[in-house]
């Protein structure tokens, strides 16, 4: 069994992954004087159970950063994963300078799609697998190459953000799309191979401009898609689709069963497509689950 959990944070992005083998992984960072206090209290809890701890970013911008300082004090992060990048800010924060010292360290592993490192996709003796794959980016792509240079040249690093699996065995698979923006996603999608898909994180938080291309949906056949923060008038709803969407939810926890996922909304929130199978969760509103 392993647990993830999409956190509320206003107009921005955090998760963790509680794997089923010996790993904890949180992917991006936002937290503000609400809720730094509770999250890093339960994020620093989940990880001392575990062998080994990795932080992932999936692009350099401050609403997947912020609060990055306080996060290393508190879990000292020695397993910093992100996009090789030359990113810069006409304005840079402390936490995007604290990015960049990471990202410019021995503790950093740059990712791209086919990576491969041991305990993020590879089991030993010691240790097994945590599940996770990075899809994207493809380095030698030349649309990377110009989100890379523009995001050198201080402009949006949202087409630089990798896109990351994570699947279950004999469970459910997972899919993060970071900020990627529409006509960044048109450009490369014949470039990118994109597997069958239990739950979709929409991408920038399921804003219009991130809208997901139709033939990457076809392709992918997502069984739910988080719509995540934003301005309700900014969001695109994926009307063919069922889908959460985490403005009225609250924070959103999958626990992740073989051929199961049950799920449960920090705010109460109903939908009329998952399963009722009676599971309850301190704190949490069961809403149902989704039989695989």
């Amino acid at each position: 069994m392993s647990q993830i959990r999409s956190y509320s944070v206003g107009e921005g992005d955090m998760f963790y992954i509680n794997h089923g083998s010996d790993n904890f992984t949180i992917i991006d960072c936002c937290l503000d004087q609400d809720t730094e206090q509770h999250i890093l209290a339960q994020v620093s809890t989940l990880a001392k159970k575990k062998g080994i701890t990795r932080f992932i970013s999936t692009h350099p911008d401050d609403d997947h950063l912020q609060g990055l300082i306080k996060l290393d004090e508190k879990i000292s992060i020695v397993n910093f994963y992100c996009v090789k990048n030359t990113a810069t800010k006409p304005d840079e924060s402390k936490d995007f300078i604290k990015y960049k010292e990471f990202r410019d360290s021995a503790k950093a592993f740059h990712i791209y799609k086919g990576c491969s490192r041991k305990w993020m996709n590879q089991s030993d003796e010691e240790r097994k697998t945590s599940g996770i794959e990075i899809l994207w980016p493809n380095v030698e792509n030349e649309e990377f190459k110009k989100a890379l240079k523009l995001a050198a040249e201080g402009k949006s690093p949202n087409n630089i953000s990798a896109v990351i699996k994570y699947s279950l065995e004999g469970g459910a698979t997972f899919l993060w799309m970071g900020d990627l923006e529409t006509a960044f996603m048109e450009a490369i999608e014949s470039s990118i191979a994109l597997p069958k898909v239990d739950i979709l994180f929409a991408s920038h938080h399921g804003r219009e401009s991130g809208r997901i291309p139709d033939k990457m949906l076809k392709t992918m056949e997502p069984k739910v898609i988080i719509v995540g923060e934003a301005p309700s008038e900014n969001l695109h709803y994926y009307p063919n689709y069922k889908t959460i969407t985490q403005n009225s939810a609250g924070d959103i926890h999958f626990e992740c069963n073989e051929g199961k996922v049950h799920i449960f909304t920090s705010n109460e929130y109903e939908v009329d497509f998952l399963d009722d199978e009676n599971y309850s969760l301190l704190g949490f509103h069961y809403i149902g689950t989704l039989n695989l």
